[in-house]
């Protein structure tokens, strides 16, 4: 179910993403290079079922490795220290981060060809949408 994510893909929108930023705490100057930036998303999945999503920019390259329903220790490009656990519910991918006694959720999920990804913070919603590179 998660082979449907695997490839490159390239940003193309980001809506709502400084409110996002800032509702899970990230600083002024952060915020602005986070809202210049555009990462491609590399998903890939190894051979024992390890998947893998990297987030890839001039600015900065993050990596995280999983396994789908098994908690982990996540350090997030904000430089957040997170417990991060990544299911599959209903076709979507839904990574769970949770730290000093906060949770945000990311839910990506593939409509109509793109990758969108729906970044949930309370009642913030960043909608940041994804193609396929050829």
């Amino acid at each position: 179910m998660v082979e449907k994510f695997v490839g490159t893909w390239k940003m193309i929108s980001s809506d709502n993403f400084d409110d996002y930023m800032k509702a899970i705490g990230v600083g002024f100057a952060t915020r602005q290079v986070g809202n210049r930036t555009k990462p491609n998303l590399v998903v890939s999945v190894d051979d024992q079922g390890f998947v893998c999503l990297k987030s890839q920019s001039t600015f900065k390259t993050t990596e995280i490795k999983f396994k789908l329903n098994e908690p982990f220790e996540e350090t997030t490009a904000d430089d957040r220290k997170t417990k991060t656990v990544v299911t599959l519910e209903n076709g979507k991918l839904v990574q769970k981060q949770s730290w000093d006694g906060k949770e945000t959720n990311i839910e990506r999920e593939i409509e109509d060809g793109k990758l969108v990804a729906k970044c949930i913070m309370g009642d913030v919603i960043a909608v940041r949408t994804y193609v396929m590179e050829a």
